[in-house]
């Protein structure tokens, strides 16, 4: 049996879809969580400097998709055939677009200029993403509430931890996006994800 050991901030950041995979699969892993002053004694054991990092049986795995994609294949997450992992792709992909867009911004010193560009991001970007996302919804979830086929994937757990960023933001962001909230829900209802986040860590961000 694989064992499994995750490096990253005591934080949800870029390695907590892999928290949700491993909670998904119901899959036993060790994470290991540091606070941002302890980083740098952490950050000389890491092969490039940065996390999140992933050890399999004391192999080490970089790249937070990277990562979430050799976990969703490990774990039956990534769809049931060549086709359907692109699709996944698809979906992951596109959340990427609008993700890419508002780190810096989350990361944005200046106070006034970090407000703008939200209200920008939040007003004029966003809802064009989320309709895309219902887009490809409508093209790969078969009527369900699913994005690919009847099944959870990385494309909806994805879409959960990235909505819980956006719900941070403005709490109403999603209101005019009914089967985006219903997704949403169904995967925290999951009874190994709902156990999850129950136990998690309470974190900032």
């Amino acid at each position: 049996m694989a064992t499994y050991k995750l490096y990253y901030f005591n934080a949800r950041g870029r390695a907590e879809v892999l928290r949700l995979l491993f909670a998904a699969a119901g899959q036993r892993f060790e994470d290991s969580r540091f606070e941002q002053n302890t980083w740098p004694s952490f950050k000389s054991q890491m092969p490039l400097s940065q996390v999140p990092v992933l050890e399999v049986n004391g192999t080490t795995l970089v790249q937070s998709q990277t990562i979430a994609r050799f976990l969703a294949r490990q774990f039956l997450l990534g769809g049931r055939d060549g086709f359907e992992l692109a699709k996944v792709e698809a979906v992951v992909d596109t959340i990427n677009d609008f993700v890419s867009i508002l780190s810096p911004i989350r990361r944005e010193q200046d106070e006034k200029k970090k407000k703008e560009q939200l209200q920008k991001f939040l007003n004029d970007d966003l809802p064009k993403h989320l309709q895309n996302l219902e887009i490809l919804a409508r093209l790969y979830g078969n009527g369900g509430q699913y994005f690919i086929g009847n099944n959870l994937t990385l494309a909806d757990l994805t879409f959960y931890d990235a909505g819980e960023t956006l719900l941070q933001l403005d709490p109403n962001c999603l209101n005019n996006h009914p089967w985006l909230k219903q997704n949403r829900l169904l995967v925290a209802s999951q009874p190994r994800i709902a156990e999850y986040l129950r136990n998690r860590p309470k974190t900032a961000f």
